[in-house]
């Protein structure tokens, strides 16, 4: 078999052997598809220090791959650099993981890793952003889940989409009914998944009654290599990078306002309708002081 020669591919390729690779070589591979502009221009001992492998281990896996060695695979991340407009995010991004100089405060850091998590938005999901949307705005129904530290972010996407269209349910796991609630998946609804690692037992039974009941999934998470990525039909990343002791949510919750905005745009004017009645309706009932 060729080796894959775009990132496409490339991903595809790696989805389908991913649960057969050893650990180094999942942890090499999650992180070059997680950082795909880091190594453009970062060296391979670079990308192998960020990573937490050897170098040679990033030899070893590209050709796994299919390649001859390392740089037929770097050549493959470098024409999807020339390709994407966004490059400048996630060059950002490996500029405060790659800065050893930085003297400022730990929370100036921590701020820092976090406008670098929200800029990488745009670069990671420019692709896959309109394919989300339009999956969203054809969908009978919209299904969110997010447990744990994802609940907070699943919680805001309910909350926003709800306010111009009334056929949004969040999936809580509420009285531990989750399995009453998974029974209502079908075909022609879209389920919105958001985790990220390490991720929650709840989201393996979700995914795996999503595929029963042939419900599409659009994967919110932290890798395109996530459990729940592998079985998704769209995938959207963020990045958790964080100065503090727990991984960081502002990225998530960012996504999660641009997907509601961007499927609002994209409902029109029932929806610019829906959203009026909304406001009214919290106005009149005394809702807002």
């Amino acid at each position: 078999m060729q080796a894959p020669q775009s990132l496409d591919a490339l991903v595809q390729h790696i989805q389908s052997r991913y649960k057969d690779m050893s650990p180094q070589f999942q942890i090499g591979a999650r992180y070059l598809i997680d950082h795909p502009t880091q190594v453009s221009i970062l060296s391979m001992r670079k990308i192998a220090t960020l990573a937490g492998v050897q170098p040679a281990t990033l030899v070893r896996l590209a050709q796994h791959l299919g390649y001859d060695g390392w740089e037929p695979l770097k050549s493959v991340f470098n024409r999807q650099l020339r390709m994407l407009p966004g490059g400048y995010a996630d060059r950002a991004q490996a500029l405060v993981a790659d800065s050893q100089e930085a003297e400022s405060a730990d929370w100036v850091r921590s701020t820092q890793a976090q406008s670098a998590n929200l800029l990488a938005l745009g670069a990671a999901n420019a692709q896959a952003m309109p394919d989300a949307i339009e999956r969203l705005h054809r969908a009978r129904r919209l299904h969110i889940a997010g447990f744990r530290s994802s609940h907070p972010a699943a919680f805001s996407l309910k909350y926003l989409c709800s306010l111009f269209r009334p056929d949004v349910y969040l999936l809580d796991n509420a009285a531990g009914t989750l399995d009453q609630d998974l029974r209502h998946l079908g075909s022609e609804d879209t389920l919105v998944i958001i985790s990220f690692a390490p991720y929650s037992r709840e989201v393996r039974q979700i995914t795996e009654a999503a595929r029963r009941q042939g419900c599409p999934i659009i994967a919110l998470c932290d890798s395109r290599l996530a459990p729940v990525a592998i079985e998704a039909a769209c995938v959207l990343t963020f990045t958790t990078h964080s100065g503090s002791f727990f991984p960081s949510t502002v990225a998530a919750q960012g996504l999660v306002e641009v997907l509601a905005q961007q499927l609002l745009v994209r409902a029109g004017a029932r929806a610019v309708q829906g959203l009026a009645r909304a406001e009214a309706q919290l106005h009149e009932s005394g809702a807002y002081l």
